[in-house]
């Protein structure tokens, strides 16, 4: 059928669209994006995520098993770097001779006829994406927009939007963001990670020049000069003739960041844009590295002609994104959270501000590893940052399509950070972690489960977990457990001892 690798193509042009594992965040945004174009579409799933619910009410349909006969009716099959080239759907589309389509080279496509703010980065492409949509959404733009997490209020990670802009979060991890060609191109942060696609850091900062220099004539490039992997970009982006502008706490950021606090309440900073006073910026939700994010936001928003007193208001009521810094609830007098962060230094600031929220409390981390080389390549660095928490309950490394070997995964992770052995444990089951929280767990301490993406399934089990046990405790009419007399009687001054 037409060649992939014609990028020209309207996303109308794809006719039935089959998309393999349709419930993850990247393809499924890709799906409502497509579905709320009218484009028929269909995709496969084992797992049931809460994605799937809304892309059957939007029309499209969902097949709970991967076999041929689900390409019956597709004409285009998009699939993910996750899944390996001898999966049976993949398998048989290019034997049938389907259009395949990478996801990237799907999303770009959808792109065409819109101005495209694409944001990259190691760290921050999420929320930054979120924040950019907000604020183009609240000066009345109507962008389109694919996100790798949903804005909590909007409850939706793609959307169709009326205007000329589109942003989408750019993944660099397989070399798929260099597909796109934007308008304006974003890069928060270049830290070391995916070297298993890059081979060293310099390998990746190239990669990074590349796609700041794929900016469309007329556009420009937008990168945190705080970051010194991100600074050595622009100099080399800026000698190749690209436009780039700049923002951070450094003094020669074209936005620069002054005063800035972070708090329980939130973020607040004053900001200059080439000199002259923005005036004071606000976010609800702590968080320094969210400060930083807000700044890069506010830069394109107001290179693209938003008024400033719009970016503020839109920054001060945003509500934050699902599985970042994502409160789930509390029971037991233990509050639940849900972070994203798999990476060490993101896992780090992460902490740090969940440390924050804690007060006196303790900080409980269950968390799941993302990718064997990752969690190899990165052990001490993860295992440091995992050690700022007070107890570590760690799953198995989540690896699709790869193989451990012997040493590897989150038993040898568990055993390098620096806690006392009854402080941390692995837990190789799925079923036994909620057990294990509310063993361990007690009134004024915080839970985060944190690191890859099936982890986010856990926190509400957490919380019915944690609930039930308090109840059982209070309608006991033996003398309780130990469990129960450490959460209900123990003095509030041996919190977080």
């Amino acid at each position: 059928m037409n060649n992939p690798d014609d990028l020209s193509l309207t996303a109308e042009d794809l006719g039935r669209v089959h998309l393999i594992g349709i419930g993850g965040v990247g393809m499924s945004a890709v799906a409502r994006l497509l579905l709320t174009r009218g484009i028929p579409v269909s995709g496969s799933e084992l797992h049931e995520w809460p994605t799937l619910a809304a892309l059957e009410a939007l029309g499209g349909t969902i097949f709970r098993t991967h076999e041929v006969t689900n390409l019956d009716r597709a004409d285009t099959v998009v699939y993910s770097s996750a899944i390996p080239a001898d999966h049976v759907e993949l398998a048989e589309a290019r034997s049938r001779g389907l259009r395949v389509l990478h996801r990237a080279q799907a999303l770009a496509i959808t792109m065409n006829g819109s101005l495209g703010i694409a944001v990259a980065g190691t760290h921050g492409k999420t929320t930054t994406t979120s924040m950019i949509t907000l604020i183009l959404q609240h000066a009345g733009l109507d962008p389109s927009f694919v996100i790798g997490g949903e804005i909590s209020e909007a409850g939706a990670n793609a959307h169709h939007g009326g205007g000329e802009y589109f942003v989408a979060e750019a993944d660099e991890s397989d070399r798929s963001f260099l597909l796109y060609r934007p308008h304006v191109s974003m890069v928060t942060n270049i830290d070391a990670d995916h070297l298993n696609t890059y081979g060293d850091l310099a390998g990746l900062e190239d990669a990074f020049v590349e796609f700041c220099s794929n900016v469309v004539p007329g556009g420009f490039a937008v990168a945190c000069v705080d970051d010194p992997g991100a600074r050595r970009m622009v100099q080399r982006a800026r000698a190749a003739g690209v436009t780039v502008y700049t923002y951070g706490e450094a003094a020669d950021a074209d936005l620069r960041i002054e005063q800035m606090t972070s708090a329980c309440g939130g973020v607040r900073y004053h900001a200059t844009l080439d000199g002259a006073p923005l005036g004071e910026i606000m976010l609800s939700s702590p968080g320094h590295h969210l400060g930083l994010n807000s700044a890069g936001a506010v830069l394109i928003a107001l290179r693209l002609g938003v008024k400033p007193e719009a970016a503020v208001e839109a920054l001060a009521s945003f509500p934050g994104v699902r599985r970042r810094f994502e409160r789930k609830g509390v029971a037991a007098g233990v509050q639940v959270y849900d972070e994203y962060a798999y990476h060490p230094t993101s896992m780090t600031l992460a902490l740090r501000t969940l440390r924050e929220v804690a007060g006196d409390g303790r900080l409980l981390v269950v968390f799941q590893p993302y990718r064997v080389y990752r969690t190899r390549d990165l052990q001490a660095e993860l295992a440091e940052s995992l050690a700022i928490a007070d107890e570590v309950i760690m799953l198995e490394v989540f690896s699709p399509g790869e193989t451990r070997a012997p040493g590897e995964g989150a038993a040898a992770l568990i055993q390098a950070v620096n806690l006392p052995a009854d402080h941390k444990v692995f837990v190789p089951e799925w079923e036994e972690v909620a057990g294990e929280v509310v063993r361990r767990a007690r009134p004024g301490d915080v839970v985060v489960t944190m690191g890859a993406p099936p982890i986010s399934l856990m926190g509400d089990e957490l919380l019915s977990a944690l609930a039930t046990d308090c109840e059982a405790g209070e309608a006991a009419t033996q003398p309780p457990g130990p469990n129960y007399v450490a959460r209900h009687a123990r003095p509030e001054s041996a919190l977080g001892t």
